[in-house]
């Protein structure tokens, strides 16, 4: 009953207990602010010029998973003919509207899920991932995914943060990851994006790996790998 309720209540007068309260509260935090956060912190100068260094190895047909709020968009090579977005985030790709409105790229909004993509098998020239494989839940399955979805031949393009060469940087990374977890909508600061190309199938050609740093970043947010990965 409402009068017997000792924890948190909604606007509607429900009860929640603190588990339920608390995944309220972190599923709000993460459809409505981390998508603000990513465009805010994944759009500096740097970073940009990273992601422009990335888009020019793109051409033909493209797939996108982690579509974001369209900071590639203006990236893209002339040589790009068309893009389907992978995007589960509804806020995000409202985001991208105004981008989307004025590129003279064609994008198509291509499922939600990376993991289970809803295109034909050899369909695409290259699939681009820019700062995705990190919150991806089953990154294997996607990179599996993004295999098969790819003609032979056709490659990945990735820009990707993750598990730093040096053992401070990586302990660090390691101790820091649950948090960043749970405020970033699942990233990891861990995983090795060329290792994990190299384990589903893909041959990795090019890589280019730094420390991104911006005046607040700190080492354990800026090891970056970014490169070609051909399907084998």
């Amino acid at each position: 009953p409402y009068g017997a309720c000792s924890t948190e209540r909604t606007s509607r007068g429900l009860c929640l207990t603190p588990g339920e309260s608390y995944a309220r509260t972190m599923g709000w935090w993460s459809e409505h602010v981390v998508p603000r956060i990513v465009d805010r912190a994944l759009s500096t100068d740097d970073v940009m010029k990273e992601r422009e260094r990335a888009c020019a190895r793109l051409s033909g047909r493209v797939l996108e998973p982690g579509f974001g709020s369209g900071l590639n968009l203006d990236a893209y090579p002339s040589a790009v003919e068309s893009v389907s977005a992978v995007e589960p985030s509804d806020v995000a790709w409202r985001m991208s509207e105004e981008r989307r409105a004025t590129s003279p790229v064609r994008i198509t909004r291509s499922g939600l899920d990376g993991q289970t993509l809803d295109e034909p098998d050899g369909s695409f020239d290259a699939v681009l991932l820019t700062f995705t494989m990190c919150t991806i839940p089953d990154v294997e399955q996607a990179l599996s995914e993004a295999h098969r979805v790819l003609r032979p031949g056709g490659a990945v393009v990735f820009l990707e943060h993750g598990l730093a060469p040096d053992p401070g940087v990586a302990r660090w990374q390691r101790r820091l990851e649950p948090v960043e977890k749970a405020l970033a909508d699942g990233c990891h600061l861990t995983r090795d994006a060329p290792a994990l190309l190299a384990s589903t199938g893909f041959e990795v050609t090019e890589l280019d790996q730094q420390y991104l740093l911006g005046p607040k970043v700190m080492r354990p947010w800026s090891f970056v790998s970014s490169g070609r990965a051909v399907r084998a």
